[in-house]
């Protein structure tokens, strides 16, 4: 199967995809402290705790690292969470671009056929989003994934 790249409007949750990605932080501080926020409250919120249980299992993930885990109560055969913003709480070109990367790892290793993006460190990261846009879009493009993969613009409907 080709690499096919799609940008929508919508919200993450509602994609038709196999696996979505969480922009988490490095699980540094313990995930039941944190309010939840952006795609991380969404998830709580409609899957449920047990994807960040699992992931508390990992303990610190390198910035820029990616953890799998089941996807709770939500219809995904799984949530990529990768490590996109610092210990300051800023997304880096750096941090965004090997999330990226090791998302797209992780779901080739999982043999997903298709792969749903947030604009990583666009929220809480402080990244414009078109430039996080595009360095998303420039490194699924570099990448050898085979399959689909939607890149989404948040617009609330949830």
């Amino acid at each position: 199967m080709p690499l096919v790249i799609h940008v929508v409007e919508g919200n993450l949750l509602d994609q038709n995809v196999e696996v979505i990605v969480n922009a988490w932080n490095r699980n540094v501080i313990p995930w039941w402290l944190l309010l939840p926020q952006g795609i991380s409250g969404a998830i709580k919120r409609h899957g449920g705790y047990e994807p960040f249980r699992e992931l508390a299992k990992h303990g610190v993930i390198p910035l820029g690292g990616a953890v799998h885990t089941t996807a709770g109560k939500l219809p995904f055969r799984g949530i990529i969470h990768v490590a996109g913003i610092n210990m300051f709480w800023f997304a880096t070109e750096y941090s965004i671009r090997q999330s990226v990367r090791s998302a797209l790892v992780l779901a080739k290793e999982k043999n997903y056929r298709s792969i749903g993006f947030p604009l990583i460190g666009a929220g809480t990261g402080g990244t414009s989003e078109q430039k996080t846009l595009s360095m998303i879009r420039e490194e699924i493009e570099h990448s050898d994934f085979e399959g689909e993969a939607v890149i989404v613009k948040y617009i609330s409907n949830r």
